[in-house]
């Protein structure tokens, strides 16, 4: 692409699921115009800022910035851009060109929660690496029950850093607060894989629900189950 010029048939691809071989079969067909004139070439350049492309009647678009995107994930979608055993959290954002996106700290197929979505790849990094330390809220619920000795010795344990299996480096300080017997609070500064669950697991518990209610300032205030939202320009500066 030159500027905001780029090639019709990858225009059409990237503004729909198509791929470049069937974006050339619909532009043979001549279903496509490009301000109101059918066009079939699939190498006529178009202004993606200023041109009208149209598929079959339906105008059609592509992102020409970055994208900065909070989803409240539900359970039972996966933190993947192809589809396997599950369905894919982008499967609920409507916006073009999902195939730029990238996930901020996945979270597993259980879990619920605050779930950052971008095409800034610097961005991304900056939210993500435990170096720039934006606290992660975790609430869950365990499976047995911790009386107030187990709870105590969970906090300050938690507190100092602990060594998980498999792991060669103890965990970084966090913050662990109990509600009730079966029911806490966790803040992390980085991202371990399956961290949470692998850091109850030390203490011979079992997470059984997961819920993430923030990334560093980044809360989920007014944001149902599966909806999204564009972060504004002020959130987005402040990873």
């Amino acid at each position: 692409m030159v500027g905001n010029r780029m090639r019709l048939d990858k225009f059409l691809s990237k503004a729909t699921e198509l791929s470049r071989k069937e974006s050339k079969k619909i532009l043979h067909a001549g279903e496509v115009t490009v301000n109101e004139q059918v066009i079939k070439d699939p190498g006529v350049h178009v202004d993606i800022v200023n041109d009208d492309v149209q598929w079959a009647g339906e105008p059609l678009s592509v992102a020409t910035g970055n994208r900065y995107i909070l989803l409240h994930k539900p359970e039972g979608f996966e933190c993947t851009l192809k589809a396997k055993e599950y369905p894919i959290v982008t499967d609920l954002i409507a916006v073009p060109e999902l195939g730029s996106l990238r996930i901020a700290g996945r979270l597993d197929v259980d879990t619920t929660g605050a779930l950052l979505i971008s095409d800034d790849g610097g961005w991304l990094h900056r939210v993500t690496s435990p170096k720039h330390e934006h606290a992660k809220v975790y609430e869950l619920t365990l499976a047995d029950a911790m009386d107030s000795d187990a709870q105590a010795n969970a906090i300050k344990e938690v507190a100092e850093g602990i060594l998980l299996e498999g792991d060669h480096e103890e965990t970084k300080p966090a913050t662990l607060e109990f509600i009730d017997e079966t029911h806490a609070r966790l803040t992390l500064e980085q991202g371990k894989y399956h961290q949470v669950k692998r850091m109850m697991g030390y203490f011979g518990n079992r997470v059984v629900e997961l819920h993430r209610a923030s990334v560093g300032h980044i809360t989920l205030d007014g944001l149902e189950k599966g909806d999204s939202r564009f972060l504004t320009p002020e959130e987005v500066v402040k990873f």
